[in-house]
């Protein structure tokens, strides 16, 4: 005889946060939410916000559940939303299904939110609750609530690298440092990202295309971002082939800012040592993708990763994984306003 597990509210909301990172690198400037409704000890609804923030993953999730969603209880990566704007508030669109209760991890820093949305549950007699695996939320969040409060997307920073430290291989050999399953790996972050930042001197010495390559994923590919002075593009380059590139001379403060501006907020950095030390001297850096090849290159000299001034001590280790011989190591940067930010003055579980 089989015995039944009880499943906690920490369960059903680390459901709810692997479903809304379905959405990552597709919902902005809208939050990437998961939603899983639970009745009597079984899911009865679940969903993710959909493609460019519409519908929402509370509404994807009611839909599912149909009728049985009353007397429900609703687990949520982020506070519901309070405003109209093309949807009605998933707020009252619980309310309206007759869901009784709702467990969100997060407060929502946007000012039409930012404790509405709580409020108004709590009003139609809701039992409402907050801080369920706010950690984990925040960091799936971190563009999102960092366009909110500092005007800027979260930026990871993606290195492939040598055992030596170096990001590139000698002239005439193949410039491929890591495996296939690493190269992969490097395309599914394209894909969770909104942008992908380079500078001029990546794309004049590697011409690269900066899409995503994964099989059912060329329309997951990022808008590439080039960082250059003279603010143009080589004619022969296969970026210029493309309609969608945004060209800046700024500097990575200002470039970010105007990210921000137009709806990105998560922006993956590939480039050289030089534009990834600036963006670290500037700490604008949120997250770390550290690929390592378990090999040396035949280079001289100082190498990339020390001419970048690299501090990982600065970082925390998320996670870790062997791609074939290659290692993967993420980090993220601990501080206010990124892995862990202080964005809502409610700091206390919400109850009618």
């Amino acid at each position: 005889m089989t015995q039944q597990v009880h499943k906690t509210d920490k369960d059903y909301m680390r459901q709810a946060l692997r479903l809304g990172r379905f959405g990552l690198g597709s919902t902005a400037p809208n939050p990437a939410v998961g939603c899983v409704l639970v009745k009597d000890a079984q899911i009865i609804g679940s969903g993710f916000t959909q493609k460019s923030g519409r519908p929402h993953a509370e509404a994807m999730a009611l839909d599912e559940a149909g009728d049985e969603a009353r007397g429900a209880t609703a687990y949520v990566t982020l506070e519901p939303c309070a405003h109209t704007g093309e949807t009605p508030p998933c707020a009252a669109s619980l309310n309206d299904a007759g869901v009784a209760r709702v467990v969100y991890a997060i407060d929502d820093p946007d000012p039409r939110v930012n404790g509405g949305g709580a409020a108004m549950l709590q009003e139609a007699g809701m039992d409402v609750e907050r801080g369920v695996l706010a950690d984990e939320a925040r960091r799936d969040q971190l563009g999102f609530l960092l366009s909110k409060t500092e005007g800027r997307p979260m930026v990871t920073l993606k290195l492939a690298v040598s055992a030596n430290g170096f990001m590139r291989t000698p002239q005439g050999e193949s410039p491929w440092i890591t495996g296939p399953l690493a190269r992969k790996s490097g395309h599914l972050l394209r894909a969770q990202h909104d942008a992908i930042v380079t500078g001029a001197g990546t794309v004049k010495q590697d011409n690269p295309s900066l899409d995503c390559r994964l099989p059912g994923r060329a329309d997951a590919s990022p808008v590439p971002v080039v960082m250059s002075r003279s603010g143009a593009l080589p004619d022969n380059c296969k970026l210029a082939q493309r309609d969608n590139v945004i060209i800046s001379d700024g500097t990575p403060e200002a470039v970010l800012a105007d990210l921000a501006l137009r709806g990105i907020t998560r922006a993956l950095l590939e480039c050289g040592p030089k534009l990834a030390a600036a963006f670290l001297a500037d700490d604008l850096v949120d997250e770390i993708a550290l690929f390592t090849a378990p090999h040396e290159v035949a280079m001289t000299g100082e190498s990339d990763i020390s001419q970048m001034q690299l501090d990982l001590r600065r970082f925390s280790k998320t996670h870790q994984a062997m791609l074939g011989p290659d290692s993967y190591v993420h980090y993220c940067r601990e501080r206010k306003n990124s892995c862990s930010p202080e964005l809502s003055p409610i700091s206390a579980p919400l109850r009618k």
